[in-house]
């Protein structure tokens, strides 16, 4: 009964396995190659498949969803002869499980290969200023060749991104001057711009202020103008309203004199010869013995009126 029995157990077990060869569960957004004596038979997609045991076999399962891999940084010479240090990532994803299994022993590598030298003929043809400068350019040109490239291994190339551009030590060192030189330089004329617009702001200020202190002056001088006519005209109109006689005028004359001839300038001054007339209108007031005009004055003398005398000139001194 024994050997039956482990006849038994090993069909039982023979079956089991038998059973999970033939039933394969692929899972979303995978494929799986399925050979037959080592020729390829079909692709099994997401789901449950069922298969010939000990027939077919899987040969690989490759995974359809987009990947990124990063690449080392790699040394590219550029074309005035500078060599730069650059990383690269790459996003990809596996179209067709079939050429992607047959067409390329390993798509990473190929893949990876292919980037390199096609990023050297591209940043060979670029100076280093203009490969600093031109990623997007870079990006363009790359994903271009590499989907061109990889379409018949089943790879789709959706983006192609450089991550770092590193150029040597001292290359990086002049670049940190010249930017430094070239944010001193525009500091420089930002400063010499608002000095500028400062010294604008200033001058059309001063420029206001003046023609405003002229405009001033001018009314000022204009209202003391006319308050100064005003004041002659009043005075002016009161003398003929009150019709001063000779004697007030005489008095206010004799008045006046010592101001004029107080100040140290006045070398030279003048009495007019309206003075005998005055001094007569004061000999009448004062009633001076002699003087003209007073009542003592001696006998009248007639005949002609005298000529007009021109007005005697006095020195100071």
């Amino acid at each position: 009964m024994q050997p039956i029995i482990i006849v038994l157990i090993i069909l039982v077990v023979l079956v089991f396995i038998a059973l999970i060869k033939t039933v394969q569960v692929i899972p979303q957004a995978s494929a799986a190659i399925v050979e037959r004596f080592g020729r390829y038979t079909r692709t099994l997609s997401a789901g449950l498949n069922i298969v010939v045991p000990f027939i077919d076999t899987i040969r690989n399962r490759i995974d359809l969803r987009e990947q990124v891999v990063p690449f080392p940084p790699q040394p590219v010479i550029t074309q005035d002869n500078l060599v730069v240090n650059i990383d690269t990532v790459i996003y990809y994803q596996v179209t067709d499980a079939r050429a992607a299994t047959y067409e390329v022993a390993s798509y990473i590598q190929a893949i990876e290969q292919l980037t390199v030298t096609t990023l050297r003929n591209i940043i060979g043809g670029m100076d280093l200023e203009r490969t600093l400068t031109s990623r997007e350019e870079i990006n363009a040109a790359l994903r271009g060749v590499l989907d061109e490239a990889t379409g018949k291994w089943g790879i789709r190339v959706n983006r192609v991104e450089l991550k770092a551009i590193e150029p040597p030590t001292s290359i990086q060192d002049s670049m940190e001057k010249q930017m430094r030189a070239d944010r001193d330089k525009r500091a420089a004329i930002l400063t010499a711009e608002g000095i500028r617009q400062s010294q604008i702001l200033t001058a059309e200020g001063e420029k206001q202020s003046s023609i405003l202190r002229a405009e001033g002056e001018s009314k000022a001088a204009a209202l003391r103008a006319e308050g100064e006519a005003q004041a002659i005209r009043t005075v002016f109109e009161s003398i003929h309203a009150g019709d001063p006689d000779q004697k007030l005028l005489a008095y206010q004359y004799l008045q006046m004199l010592p101001k004029i001839a107080a100040g140290d300038a006045n070398k030279l001054w003048i009495i007019p010869s309206e003075l005998n007339d005055a001094l007569k209108g004061l000999g009448g007031i004062v009633n001076i013995p002699g003087a003209p005009g007073s009542g003592d004055a001696g006998p009248a003398v007639t005949g002609p009126p005298a000529p007009r005398r021109e007005s005697p000139r006095f020195d100071k001194d």
